[in-house]
């Protein structure tokens, strides 16, 4: 489990393609000997499974269907990366309960300043415009958001420049790849819905 509060802005040093899988290894400011093998982080939003460790750096391998389902088959040595270590019994929850399974892939549609804070509009995959509602939670490639609005299958939300500027979202271009994930309770409920 997650809070979508994102701790670290790690980078991609190296990209390994295997059979199905492929390994990623970041750089990151984490202290890496207290993090041990078989260790959850939130990479962008995906909850992915440490492997090896080094003095700065961190590797997790990627199962095709983790390429397949999020922006991760995109990722080359140099991309940017959201970094999130797995919650802990008596950690602050600051954002919302995020399980670290991407839903699908959104894109960004625009990227406005408003003040201080930078709107953005995102647009959703059909088959989740159900799941997000203005005032609710979701969580865009890690990141804890609160919804603003939503019109069909695009909704928009607002960055702080601390978010801008500790978070990946503030480097976002219009047409760039996301990886989103719905509320935990909206999944919940459409599923209880199906079953009446």
């Amino acid at each position: 489990m997650f809070t979508g509060i994102i701790t670290d802005l790690g980078r991609v040093v190296a990209v390994e393609p295997g059979d199905g899988d492929t390994r990623f290894t970041f750089a990151t400011s984490y202290e890496t000997s207290e993090i041990e093998i078989g260790a959850s982080i939130a990479c962008n939003g995906a909850c992915m499974t440490v492997i090896a460790t080094g003095d700065d750096w961190f590797r997790i391998s990627a199962s095709g269907e983790s390429l397949s389902t999020t922006t991760m088959r995109h990722w080359t040595a140099g991309t940017r990366v959201n970094l999130e270590r797995a919650l802990k019994v008596g950690d602050e929850l600051g954002g919302h309960i995020v399980s670290g399974h991407v839903d699908g892939v959104g894109t960004l549609v625009s990227a406005v300043p408003e003040g201080e804070s930078l709107r953005l509009l995102f647009d959703v995959p059909e088959d989740l415009k159900g799941f997000i509602a203005p005032k609710g939670s979701v969580a865009v490639d890690g990141v804890s958001l609160t919804v603003n609005e939503v019109a069909d299958r695009r909704f928009g939300v607002n960055i702080i420049p601390h978010t801008r500027d500790a978070t990946t979202l503030g480097g976002l271009a219009a047409g760039d790849p996301v990886n989103l994930e719905i509320d935990m309770l909206a999944r919940y409920v459409a599923r209880l819905l199906e079953c009446r």
